[in-house]
């Protein structure tokens, strides 16, 4: 699910914040600011950026999806990278966008929005090089892999820097590789259904007791934390942007 990339040759980026981020998780978007900079990147955040328009593509009205689209490509006009704090996101824009768009005029430029978008952790490790990221944090955690970066090179990317903070383990639990069961509009279509998967994808992670649980998707922490919640069960999240800036002090 990886478009033929153009090749990274400066360190100017724009970043698109994501709809979850801005609406719930702001120091997440925050964090990743921050990763970037530490990378040596000039990031630019365009004010009038809305949403990469997933949830229109998964409900099957791609007419809107594209209108979405067609406004994404609008605000990130240009030659930079687009760095993306979600791997559904990311997912979204440069594997949906094109498939949306096969028989549409405006396909070429849709496939040039595509080559330049990327997660975070994929950017930082294979646009810009990254191989570990120094810093510590004594801290034993689980890492969830959302469903929408299967096949991508974010799961990599995100155990890549991870490997590299001093003092952090990583916990294997039952089942890894589970979907969670938010999938977007799925948990709103199919409640009962996206209820029962998160309740055992919870009772998985609590088993082996970590500090707190990490994934490239926000989505997947928010709906995870949900359920915990209405359990009133403990449930510490990070979007491994937030592990990254802390391990490395803070805030740059």
């Amino acid at each position: 699910m990886v478009p033929n990339r153009e090749p990274v040759t400066g360190r100017r980026v724009q970043f698109m914040i994501s709809c979850l981020c801005d609406a719930f998780f702001d120091d997440a978007a925050r964090a990743a600011m921050d990763c970037l900079e530490r990378a040596g990147c000039a990031v630019t955040c365009p004010s009038d950026q809305t949403c990469c328009g997933q949830p229109a593509y998964t409900s099957g009205d791609w007419d809107a999806y594209r209108q979405v689209v067609r406004h994404v490509a609008h605000v990130f006009h240009g030659d930079e990278p687009i760095v993306v704090a979600s791997g559904s996101c990311a997912t979204a824009m440069f594997h949906e966008a094109p498939i949306a768009f096969e028989g549409q005029a405006d396909l070429p430029e849709i496939r040039r929005l595509a080559s330049r978008t990327w997660e975070l952790t994929d950017f930082l490790v294979n646009g810009l090089g990254v191989r570990a990221w120094s810093g510590r944090l004594p801290a034993r955690i689980a890492v969830h892999d959302g469903c929408h970066t299967r096949g991508t090179p974010t799961i990599r990317a995100v155990r890549a820097l991870l490997g590299g903070i001093d003092g952090l383990e990583v916990l294997a639990f039952p089942d890894q590789d589970q979907c969670c069961g938010f999938g977007g509009v799925f948990s709103i279509s199919h409640p009962h259904i996206s209820a029962a998967m998160g309740r055992q994808k919870v009772d998985n992670v609590r088993s082996v007791s970590p500090d707190f649980v990490v994934s490239a998707d926000l989505s997947c922490l928010m709906h995870q934390q949900g359920i915990a919640g209405r359990q009133n069960r403990e449930y510490p999240v990070r979007y491994v942007a937030q592990v990254l800036r802390d391990a490395a002090g803070g805030p740059a």
